[in-house]
């Protein structure tokens, strides 16, 4: 969700950084794409070969001989900045005086971002949980176009969960137990799990954009989890039936783990973000087509333009348990409220806190059988409207704007994106008409004709599909971005063994061949049985 990686503090301190920089706010309407530098050398630096190939260590592009969608100047900007301000064409316009459980339980509040009935709400957390595992733009500036293949990534473009695994238990001690370094270091919240923290709240994870908000801080928690229930099923796994193969516990709780973390994303997730047709192309039938590396590494186009589709399935407010409120009520809250002051327990649902009652639900996020689940939005050009006013504790910069749809569309000037239009007929798709984007046509700069990627793919998705996922240029780079960095990994189960199945049992106890988040959560010891709830 976050554009920048934050560092996750304490939530009072989170607080006071964002109330100091309140007194900045205008200078959200001054982002330029740099003093000095002219429109035509900027377009010359835009469209120049790259000075070295992508690498794992750095960003990259998918379609390089593609030119950007636009002219970086003052008008490009000043335009992103109305198109992605609040209240502008991408606000969702939620009503949050009504406030955060009537937006729920109140579908007359929602006719203007409705739910999608096919995914379920914590499938946008999932997603994001998979973007901080390949992503991590290390500080490249806003609106300055910038040559991707220079910018440090901090994650590895590999799906190993080392968002989870740091480097390791001799590199990484403090995500490990002490009194078993097999295992990950899990603490309390006062009533279930939460993340291991040090005196300021400041989260003990390998990467701290984990603790942004309190459902990714869950699936943190999780994932710490089923990793340690993964170390006694390996130890007590004497005829090796598990398949875990050689190594020590942990490596081989680490391998189990991390394949069915990986079957997740493709058997289950993927199919939800793209469509199940998409996913059996790419990985089945005729293969990858544009995202052809002989070593991964993460295109733009993947981690500015598509993949960001995920904002727009953010709910402006989640019930977060069923039973975490004094009297055993359910705890409802946005998922951000900057308004909120420096308290320990705040009512939304920042990271860095820890209270009895902050801890997840997850009978709410995904589907365990019992009618309590919940969905998450249509992908669409609409955006939860508390989306439009993040914490500073979000955003690694601490600057303006603190508007996601904003950062997000300056993003494309930083990496002189192409347009999707030329995407799409780079790929023999017809693109989308300009009267299916007549909303741009006022600005004047031709953007319903060149239309940033990010938008391109939200409007794509909303008339393609009904939002209910991903279309044809959006759903193929995410498809083939992710189905190609299990491809080109020789530790991934889709490289090493492409015929292997699931070995754990899931939530009938069976070993069945076949895993979901359901199955790993109960596995964990996080399901709705095992808390009582």
């Amino acid at each position: 969700m976050d554009d920048d990686p934050g560092r996750a503090a304490g939530c009072p301190m989170s607080r006071r950084g964002f109330l100091r920089g309140m007194g900045a706010a205008a200078a959200a309407s001054a982002v330029t794409v740099g003093p000095g530098r002219g429109s035509a050398a900027l377009a010359a630096t835009a469209t120049s070969s790259p000075t070295r190939a992508p690498s794992s260590a750095t960003f990259g592009r998918m379609f390089p001989t593609l030119p950007p969608f636009a002219t970086p100047g003052a008008p490009l900007t000043a335009a992103l900045m109305d198109i992605g301000r609040p209240g502008g064409l991408l606000d969702a316009r939620d009503d949050l005086s009504a406030g955060p459980t009537a937006l729920i339980t109140d579908p007359a509040l929602r006719l203007n971002n409705p739910d999608n009935p096919t995914a379920t709400a914590g499938a946008t957390f999932m997603g994001q949980f998979f973007d901080h595992d390949v992503t991590f733009d290390f500080g490249s500036a806003l609106g300055v176009p910038s040559e991707p293949t220079l910018a440090s990534n901090g994650r590895t473009p590999r799906l190993d969960l080392d968002t989870v695994y740091g480097s390791g238990p001799i590199a990484s001690p403090q995500l490990y137990d002490p009194a078993d370094r097999a295992k990950l270091k899990i603490e309390s919240g006062g009533r279930f799990e939460d993340l291991p923290r040090a005196g300021d709240l400041t989260a003990i994870i390998g990467d701290p954009r984990n603790d942004e908000n309190l459902i990714i801080a869950g699936l943190q928690c999780a994932f710490i989890m089923f990793h340690n229930r993964v170390v006694d099923l390996v130890r007590s796994d004497r005829n090796n039936r598990l398949g875990a193969g050689s190594g020590s516990d942990f490596d081989r709780a680490r391998r189990l783990t991390t394949w069915h973390y990986q079957w997740l994303l493709v058997h289950e997730f993927l199919p939800r973000f793209v469509g199940q047709e998409m996913v059996d192309r790419v990985l089945v039938r005729g293969g990858r087509k544009f995202y052809r590396p002989d070593s991964a590494f993460i295109p733009v186009e993947f981690q500015t333009g598509a993949y960001r589709f995920g904002h727009s399935m953010v709910r402006p407010s989640y019930r977060v348990n069923l039973k975490g409120n004094p009297g055993e009520t359910a705890f409802f809250g946005f998922i951000f409220d900057p308004t909120l002051g420096d308290v320990p327990d705040p009512d939304d649902l920042v990271g860095g806190c820890r209270a009895p009652r902050r801890f997840i639900g997850w009978q709410t996020f995904f589907d365990f059988g019992d009618g309590q689940v919940k969905n998450n939005k249509l992908i669409d050009t609409l955006l939860s409207t508390p989306l439009f006013t993040l914490p500073l504790s979000a955003i690694a910069s601490r600057d303006q704007p603190q508007v996601l749809a904003q950062r997000t569309l300056l993003r494309h000037v930083t990496w002189s994106m192409p347009s999707g239009q030329r995407i799409a007929r780079k790929m023999g798709v017809a693109p989308l008409a300009t009267a299916d984007l007549s909303e741009l046509t006022p600005y004047g700069l031709g953007l319903d004709a060149s239309t940033p990627l990010f938008y391109y793919v939200l409007k794509e998705a909303q008339l393609t599909q009904g939002g209910l996922h991903l279309g044809e240029v959006g759903g193929r780079i995410v498809a083939e971005v992710f189905v190609g960095m299990l491809q080109l990994d020789a530790q991934s189960y889709l490289k090493n063994r492409p015929g292997w199945r699931p070995t754990l049992p899931t939530r009938t106890g069976q070993v069945t061949r076949d895993f979901h988040m359901v199955d790993l959560l109960t596995l964990a010891g996080v399901d709705p049985a095992s808390r009582g709830q």
